[in-house]
């Protein structure tokens, strides 16, 4: 029994001390208790442990026992030494198992706690990195958006300017055009004046050669 409770305490150590530094056995430790507390592993965890403490709770008693017969006796006798001294030993080492065991556990509960949080950090600098990046990425947009609206501000007013000079083109060949057809109107006003000057001045020539042929005529005879 004792040389059993030894191996266990050595064993437990063991594991302890590869839980505490970081080396490649410490992962497979880890994963090893990780399939311990599945399952059937904690009933059997637990009813060992029980078990120990059972055993613990049997050896108090037995020394409480031994302690007070020799009270009663006066004198403890070799024997109740001897058995004195075998219980403790067995006490001692039991529960020093039993605390061992509750560091291993309490020592696996804080290291998967610690690696769970190491993966949301990760997770979350993951996130936090993606965002950055979208951020980045909507900047260089908004920047290219920005470059194009400038652009096309600048040939929309490229474009009114020149709708304005061209308007303004317009108007000034629609003011000579009416210019001109005033004009011409008066050019046309002007050549009816003409005709019919010149129509008056033919009829007034006709009349006077009507009459000068009218008046040799008479002379003759």
């Amino acid at each position: 029994m004792i040389q059993l409770l030894f191996t266990v305490i050595f064993s437990e150590i063991a594991t302890i001390m590869v839980l505490l530094f970081k080396t490649p056995l410490r992962k497979l430790v880890i994963m090893a208790l990780d399939r311990l507390k599945r399952g059937r592993g904690p009933i059997i965890a637990k009813t060992v442990g029980g078990t120990v403490l059972v055993l613990l709770s049997s050896g108090v008693y037995s020394m409480v026992k031994i302690k007070s017969r020799g009270i009663e006796e006066g004198a403890a006798n070799p024997t109740d030494q001897v058995l004195m001294a075998g219980h403790l030993l067995e006490v001692t080492l039991m529960g020093a198992v039993l605390f061992l065991g509750l560091m291993i556990d309490r020592l696996h509960h804080y290291l998967r706690e610690i690696r769970m949080r190491r993966k949301s950090m990760e997770a979350v600098k993951k996130q936090a990195r993606g965002i950055e990046d979208s951020k980045i990425g909507n900047s260089e947009e908004i920047k290219a958006l920005e470059e194009e609206t400038s652009k096309l501000r600048a040939e929309v007013k490229r474009l009114e300017s020149e709708f304005e000079s061209k308007s303004k083109e317009v108007d000034n060949a629609e003011a000579s055009i009416v210019a001109l057809r005033k004009q011409s109107e008066g050019f046309l006003l002007e050549y009816d004046r003409l005709l019919e000057e010149n129509q008056n001045l033919r009829n007034q020539l006709q009349t006077l050669d009507r009459k000068l042929s009218h008046s040799g005529s008479k002379k003759n005879m």
